[in-house]
Parts: C-alpha cells; sequence; structure tokens
C-alpha cells in the first residue's frame, strides 16, 4: 500500500516550498514504484495562489490516513488570522500522521500549533531572529539544512526543501533510491555546508561586500594554517587594518569567522557519518579531534559524537 504523503497549502505559500518537494516524491515513486501517493491540501480546498501568482488545486483538509505531512512556508506563513485553520488541523493532526515536515519558514505554523515546542527545529535563515523572538520554546538551530527531531522534521529555505524529502525518501526507501532521486533531480544527496555560506556571515562579507572573495578564499581552504597575517595578505592590507575592517564589515573577528567557517564543514561531516571524527577535525582545519570537541561545545553545546548520533537517530 503506497504511502499517503500530504503537501499542505496556503495563500501567498512559496511554490517552489511545495513544487520542490512534490517532484522528489513524484521521482522516487517513479523508481520505485506504488510506494507513494500525493496529495495537495489547503484549508479550502480549490485553485490556491502562491506568492508568484502561479496556482496549485488543492483539497480541502480532511481526515484521510496520511503517512507524512509536509508543509510549505512563504509570506503567507505570517498571516496568523488567516491561518487559524490550517494551525488547528495540523495541532489536531500531528499525533495520527506517522511524520510532520515543514519547509522554510512552514516551521512557523508547525511552531504555531505547537509541534515544535521543546524540539529542535530550523527554518530561513532571514527568519531566524524573527522566530527566536517569537517561539522561545523552541530550540531554533539557525544553520542546519534540514533538522530532524523525533517524528518531526524542519528544513531551511526553499530549495531545502528537496535535501528534507531526500532524507525523508532515504528514511523510507533507503539510501540508493534517494541517491537515483538526487541524481534525477541533479542535485547533491546530501548538500554540503549549512545555511551559513547563504547566511548573515556570508551576506555581510558578500556577494557584494568588501571581503566577499576572502570568504569563498577561506571557505576552499579550511584545513590549512588560516592566522590573520595570511588573510590579511591575501586581502592586500595590513594585519592591523585588516582586522579592524573585517570585524566593521562582518560583526566578527578574522578568527571567528574561520573557526565559524570550520565548524560548519565539520558539523556537516560529523553528521553524514561517512568519516572517523579524527580524519573530520583535519579536514575542517582544527587539528585534533580535542580542539573541535571543545569548539563543537561552544557552538552548539553537544560533542561531535552526540550530534552524530542524533543524526542518525
Amino acid at each position: 500500500m503506497p504511502r499517503q504523503i500530504a503537501f499542505v497549502v496556503f495563500p501567498d505559500f512559496q511554490i517552489l516550498d511545495a513544487t520542490g518537494p512534490i517532484a522528489a516524491f513524484e521521482i522516487a515513486g517513479r523508481i520505485a514504484p506504488g510506494k507513494y501517493s500525493l496529495t495537495v491540501l489547503a484549508a479550502q480546498g480549490g485553485e490556491v495562489a502562491s506568492s508568484s501568482g502561479v496556482r496549485l488545486v488543492a483539497q480541502p483538509l480532511d481526515e484521510a490516513d496520511y503517512d507524512t505531512v509536509v508543509v510549505a512556508g512563504g509570506n503567507g506563513s505570517r498571516n496568523y488570522a488567516g491561518l487559524e485553520e490550517t494551525v488547528g488541523w495540523l495541532r489536531g493532526r500531528a499525533g495520527d500522521v506517522r511524520r510532520v515536515a515543514s519547509v522554510c519558514s512552514g516551521a512557523y505554523l508547525l511552531a504555531e500549533a505547537g509541534l515544535l515546542d521543546g524540539r529542535r527545529a530550523t527554518t530561513h535563515w532571514s527568519r531566524s531572529d524573527h522566530f527566536a523572538r517569537r517561539y522561545p520554546q523552541v530550540r531554533l538551530e539557525p544553520d542546519r539544512i534540514f533538522v530532524r527531531e523525533g517524528d518531526v522534521w524542519t528544513s531551511a529555505g526553499i530549495t531545502a526543501g528537496i535535501d528534507l524529502s531526500l532524507a525523508l525518501i532515504e528514511d523510507d526507501l533507503g539510501a540508493d533510491t534517494a541517491k537515483q532521486t538526487a541524481q534525477q533531480l541533479v542535485v547533491h544527496q546530501r548538500r554540503p555546508g549549512g545555511q551559513s555560506q547563504f547566511s548573515a556571515l556570508l551576506e555581510m562579507g558578500g556577494p557584494n561586500g568588501r571581503f566577499a572573495d576572502l570568504m569563498e578564499w577561506i571557505r576552499e581552504r579550511l584545513a590549512e594554517p588560516l592566522h590573520v597575517e595570511r588573510l590579511a595578505d591575501r586581502a592586500a592590507m595590513s594585519p592591523r587594518h585588516f582586522a579592524r575592517a573585517f570585524a566593521a564589515e562582518t560583526g566578527v573577528t578574522p578568527a571567528k569567522a574561520v573557526e565559524r567557517l570550520r565548524l560548519e564543514a565539520a558539523r556537516v561531516r560529523v553528521e553524514a557519518g561517512h568519516e572517523s571524527i579524527d580524519r573530520v577535525a583535519l579536514a575542517a582545519g582544527f587539528g585534533d579531534p580535542e580542539r573541535m570537541r571543545r569548539a563543537f561545545l561552544r557552538a552548539f553545546g553537544q560533542p561531535p559524537q552526540a550530534l552524530r548520533r542524533a543524526a542518525k537517530a
């Protein structure tokens, strides 16, 4: 019997938040025939306009036996007064479905429904500060592409819905089917890097910022020594002037920026689980696992081994 996958939309949703995951599950269903049945849902059903003006035809919210519910995001996700029926439906159905997931700011609907209370979650990096203030009971992890916390999954912005879907497909049908699906989509099965490669740190350093090229240069050389003198030389500035200018531009010191980029790269490798912790520490530029462990505890509150266990849970 196929797994019933429901995609929940609402007025002013982001079209790719819905159609990206729909395409991933559709392709997986062609690779593994009969495994999935897909339905688009909305509060009243009928045509639902996305923020682009393109419309999807949805069925009304119902009591069907869904295996997984995936909630799209978009500007309309913060129209709280207009989403009461959808939020109430999510709250009432959460115990009936095997998994609930959100794409991008769809996490707002899950949080409004109380489904993220006390759980780790993520959302689009540009909404992280607002989300954290509105839902302090949620353990927000703003750098994650997606987060799995038991039977609730959340993902970062827009295309991260495809990353999320591939992970859900792998959870259902195994790594080989997820890999074949990713190949058909022409995307990474597991995207390298966290949201921060698209987030405030990189935004402050680029793409139009003063240190955009330097940030990419650093990212490509994390395993190498990256002391301030070397970075200043690359930027054609004196070390003192460079350190002041970099901090003024990005809001962090050069050393903190390098450590954060190393943490991003190391976390992805740790959670992928394909390399030893020692090898990850060397590849990310920490030099030894103990130094990386201390950095993980400062940044994430957990050592690498705990994050690896949680990723496999």
